[in-house]
C-alpha cells in the first residue's frame, strides 16, 4: 500500500508539472519488477555522477524491470503535453551530468540486484551462446559482471575499458576504449546486434541488417536516439595469464614512434604482436609510484632524475602478451623476441604476470585503495581527446612540458595511439581524420587539501587552457566523452558528420526527450513542435 501510494505522488508529481496526458494507471503498471519512485535516496543518488561537478535533480526515478517498463515510460514522455524529459543512468560514472535531468525521470539501468530484474526473463543474467561466441546482455549489465559470465564458457569479449565497473549500455553510447582498440577496434565495433527504445518509445531491434540506420546511430551516439535494453556482444576464447610490461622513454618521439610501430601489427599472428598497447605520461615523481602505478615496487621507487628526462617527463609504455598456462614456455620467446625492436631505457623493465581477470580489473584494485582513504568521492574533472597524430608532438611541447610543466598531478595522465579504420566511420563517433590517431585522458582528481594546483577550481581552469592552446595552435582535437554546452561547440564536434547526425535525432526522437544531460537539443512539447532544438 505505502509503495502504491509513493508511485501515485511520483506520478502526481509528472502530471503537475510537465502535462502528463496518459492514464496514470499506466505508468503503476510498469512492470512485475517496474517501480517509480522518489524515494529521497533514489533521487539523490540519480542528481549525481562521479564527475561530482553538477548536480540536478530528477522528479522520479524509475527502476525498470524489463525493456518494456522503459518503452511505457518513453512513449508516455513523449505522448504528454509539455514532454518530460527521460534519461538513462548505468553506473553513474559520467563526468558533466550527462545522464542528468531535472524536468522528468532518470532510469537506473544498474541498480539493484538481478533479482528485482525478473521482468528481464533470460537477460537477467548474461545469455552466452558458444556456438555462435556471443553474449546477450541486459544495457545496464556492468562489464565486469558481463566477464564473469562469459569465463565460465572460457570466453571473453575482445575489446574493453580500462575500468570494468560501467554499464554496457553506457559504455557503447559513448565508444568504449582501452588498449585493445589497435587491434579490435572500440567496443562499439564488436556489437552484433542490439534492442533500443526510442524517444517515441518505440522497441526496436537493429544490427547491420536490421534497422541499420538506427543500430548506426545509437553506437557512440551520447544517448540521443535510445536506450539500449540489449546488446549481443562478439566473444573470443580467453586467454588464462597476462605478461603485463611497462617499460619507460625520456624522449618523446622515441616513445610515440615505439607505439605507433606496435599498433602497425594489428594484423600479424598473434605471435608477432602484443595484445594491449598504452601509456601515460610522467609529470612528477609521486605520480609514478602513485596508485595507477601500484605496478611499481614501493621499495624501489623510480626517480624521474635517475634516468635523464628530458625537460623533467617520463613517458611509460604499456604493453601485454596474453597466454595459456600450457605455453608458458613459449611466451617468454615471443615477448623477446617483440621487445628487441623497441627503443626503450634497457634499465627499466617492469614486468609481472597475472590472472587475466585481474588484469582486466586492475583499476578496481585502485579505486578500493582511493575509497578507504576516502579519495574516491572526489570531484574529477577529467578531460579525454582525441589528437591527430600528426600534431602530438605539439601537444608534448605544448601541454606536458608547457600547461602541465613540473606541477604536482593528481590522477594518471594517459597516451596511446589507435587505428581510425578499426572505427567504424558509420556510428556517430567523432574521430581526428587522419590513419593514426591519440587518446590522451587526463583523468585527474581535485583534492581539497589545501594544495591550489589539485583544487578543482586550478584543475578546470587549466583543461581550459588546454583547450584554447589547442584552438590556437590549429590542434583539430576531438573530444572523447564531448562536454559542450552551445550549438556551435557540438557542430563545430560533429563537423561535417553534424547534419546527419541532427537529422537522426528528428527521425529517433523528434521531440528530444532523451539524454537532455547531454546539453545537445532542448526539448520540445507538444503544443510547440515548432521550438528550437536550441
Amino acid at each position: 500500500m505505502a509503495t502504491k501510494l509513493l508511485l501515485t505522488f511520483a506520478i502526481c508529481r509528472l502530471i503537475v508539472t510537465v502535462g502528463l496526458t496518459v492514464d496514470p494507471s499506466e505508468l503503476l503498471r510498469l512492470g512485475v519488477g517496474g517501480q517509480l519512485s522518489v524515494d529521497p535516496f533514489d533521487v539523490e543518488t540519480a542528481s549525481l555522477d562521479f564527475g561530482l561537478i553538477s548536480r540536478s535533480e530528477p522528479m522520479a526515478v524509475l527502476h525498470p524491470g524489463s525493456a518494456d517498463d522503459i518503452a511505457r515510460l518513453v512513449q508516455a514522455a513523449y505522448l504528454s503535453s509539455q514532454g518530460f524529459t527521460v534519461s538513462a543512468r548505468g553506473h553513474g560514472h559520467s563526468i558533466n551530468g550527462q545522464a542528468q535531468t531535472s524536468n522528468g525521470v532518470v532510469i537506473e539501468m544498474s541498480g539493484g540486484s538481478r533479482g528485482s530484474r525478473l521482468g528481464l526473463g533470460n537477460l537477467a543474467k548474461p545469455q552466452v551462446a558458444v556456438k555462435e561466441m556471443h553474449v546477450d546482455v541486459w544495457g545496464g549489465e556492468l562489464w565486469i559482471d558481463v566477464l564473469r559470465s562469459t569465463l565460465e564458457h572460457g570466453l571473453a569479449p575482445k575489446s574493453w575499458t580500462d575500468y570494468l565497473y560501467l554499464s554496457v549500455g553506457g559504455t557503447l553510447s559513448n565508444g568504449g576504449i582501452s588498449g585493445q582498440a589497435f587491434n579490435h577496434g572500440p567496443q562499439i565495433s564488436n556489437v552484433y546486434e542490439l534492442d533500443v527504445v526510442t524517444g517515441k518509445g518505440e522497441l526496436m531491434t537493429c544490427s547491420e541488417e536490421k534497422n541499420s540506420k538506427l543500430f548506426h546511430a545509437v553506437l557512440g551516439g551520447l544517448g540521443q536516439f535510445g536506450i539500449i535494453t540489449r546488446a549481443r556482444i562478439a566473444l573470443e576464447p580467453a586467454p588464462q595469464r597476462v605478461r603485463w610490461i611497462r617499460v619507460l622513454y625520456s624522449n618523446f618521439s622515441t616513445f610515440t614512434g615505439d607505439q605507433e610501430y606496435l599498433i602497425s601489427m594489428h594484423g600479424k599472428p598473434s605471435t608477432l604482436k602484443f595484445d594491449y598497447v598504452e601509456g601515460f605520461v610522467i609529470v612528477d615523481e609521486g605520480l609514478i609510484n602513485n596508485w595507477r602505478s601500484s605496478f611499481f615496487s614501493p621499495r624501489n621507487p623510480v626517480k624521474i632524475s635517475s634516468v635523464g628526462a628530458n625537460g623533467g617527463v617520463l613517458y611509460c609504455l604499456e604493453i601485454t602478451k596474453n597466454y595459456d598456462e600450457s605455453a608458458g614456455d613459449a611466451i617468454d620467446q615471443e615477448v623477446e623476441a617483440l621487445m628487441k625492436n623497441l627503443n626503450f631505457i634497457p634499465s627499466t623493465v617492469f614486468t609481472t604476470d597475472l590472472p587475466y581477470i585481474d588484469f582486466l580489473d586492475r583499476v578496481h584494485r585502485a579505486e578500493l585503495k582511493l575509497r578507504a582513504k576516502g579519495l574516491w568521492e572526489v570531484p574529477h574533472p577529467w578531460l579525454n581527446l582525441f589528437v591527430p597524430r600528426s600534431r602530438i608532438a605539439d601537444l608534448d611541447r605544448g601541454v606536458f612540458k608547457g600547461i602541465l610543466g613540473n606541477n604536482k598531478t593528481s590522477g594518471p595522465i594517459l597516451i596511446y595511439p589507435m587505428n581510425k579504420n578499426k572505427w567504424d566511420q558509420r556510428s556517430s563517433v567523432v574521430t581526428p581524420d587522419e590513419d593514426v590517431f591519440y587518446l590522451v585522458a587526463l583523468l585527474r582528481s581535485a583534492l581539497d587539501n589545501g594544495e591550489e594546483t589539485q583544487s578543482l577550481e586550478y584543475l578546470t581552469d587549466q583543461n581550459r587552457k588546454i583547450l584554447r592552446f589547442c584552438d590556437d595552435a590549429g590542434i583539430k582535437v576531438k573530444q572523447y566523452l564531448p562536454h559542450y554546452t552551445t550549438r556551435e561547440e557540438w557542430m563545430d564536434h560533429f563537423g561535417d558528420k553534424w547534419d546527419r547526425f541532427y537529422q537522426r535525432k528528428m527521425e529517433f526522437d523528434p521531440r528530444r526527450i532523451l539524454a537532455t544531460g547531454q546539453r545537445i537539443f532542448n526539448p520540445s512539447s507538444a503544443s510547440t513542435s515548432t521550438v528550437s532544438p536550441w
